[in-house]
């Protein structure tokens, strides 16, 4: 990777300096995190959260947190060397962390709401049915 081109308004992770782009092809994400295009295809197909998009003429368009996470993948398979379903589960783990914290919180309000709108439902309920004679 000599020349300016990735160093130039680009970001460094760990050791590896991932130019400042909006969007990356194959090629390029091959060059920066060192794993070759036909295995990035692969990992494709075995890690439901990576899934680059795709432009009208079927390239694959990698954003900067696919990035992020095939460098992740990478380490938990090359230097934890972990298997495909070990490496699997860890990234659903990391994935759903923080999201579990929010969920308690939207929980209970979602509870609340919830709670409201069947009290309204049988209020509404009460008034539209006939009185019994």
């Amino acid at each position: 990777m000599s020349g300016g081109g990735a160093a130039q308004g680009g970001v460094e992770q760990g050791r590896v300096v991932i130019p400042d782009k909006l969007y990356y092809r194959i090629g390029e994400v091959e060059a920066i995190t060192g794993v070759p295009a036909y295995v990035l295809r692969y990992w494709e197909s075995e890690f439901r959260l990576l899934r680059p998009k795709k432009n009208p003429a079927g390239q694959r368009l990698y954003r900067r947190r696919d990035l992020d996470l095939v460098l992740r993948i990478k380490t938990l398979l090359y230097d934890e060397r972990l298997t495909l379903e070990g490496a699997k589960k860890r990234l659903v783990a990391e994935s759903r962390g923080p999201a579990q914290l929010d969920l308690g919180v939207r929980g209970s309000a979602l509870e609340a709401a919830l709670r409201r709108m069947r009290d309204q439902l049988r209020a509404l309920r009460d008034r539209l049915t006939p009185p019994k004679l």
